[in-house]
């Protein structure tokens, strides 16, 4: 056995550390220079709603519920910057990536939101919430 094994709960929270890091840092990867309502912005921002809804993420214990309360925000996340390619983009092949990620998100969504308004959380963990916050809808 290894002597660091994986982990991928402690692999989700390194990754998520690190793009908090960058969007923290407006002036990384070229960011600080962005046109007010350009598509880089946009995407910038949608990003950062979902850093923080992430970290706001309550987490229960119960592997299905932090599964789903994670990755609403994510598949959120992913449908506002495709969203963004569309309104933005040229490339065709992009174009119809990002027609088919809004398809096939808003069905993970929504069948996401179904299956947490039948399984409500029992109780929060002791300091669940990641950033110490709610999920916020959306």
């Amino acid at each position: 056995m290894p002597r660091f094994p994986f982990r991928p709960g402690a692999s989700l929270v390194l990754l998520l550390g690190m793009a908090g890091t960058a969007m923290a840092n407006p002036g990384m990867n070229g960011m600080g220079n962005m046109v007010p309502g350009s598509a880089d912005e946009q995407m910038r921002e949608g990003m950062q709603h979902m850093q923080q809804d992430m970290q706001g993420a309550v987490m229960t214990g119960d592997p299905d519920h932090d599964f789903v309360v994670m990755m609403l925000p994510h598949h959120i996340g992913a449908v506002d910057m495709a969203k963004v390619e569309l309104a933005h983009g040229q490339d065709p092949a992009l174009l119809k990536l990002a027609r088919g990620i809004v398809a096939a998100q808003d069905r993970e969504i929504a069948f996401m939101k179904a299956w947490l308004a039948k399984h409500p959380a029992d109780k929060p963990m002791a300091g669940a919430a990641m950033g110490g916050q709610t999920m916020a809808t959306h």
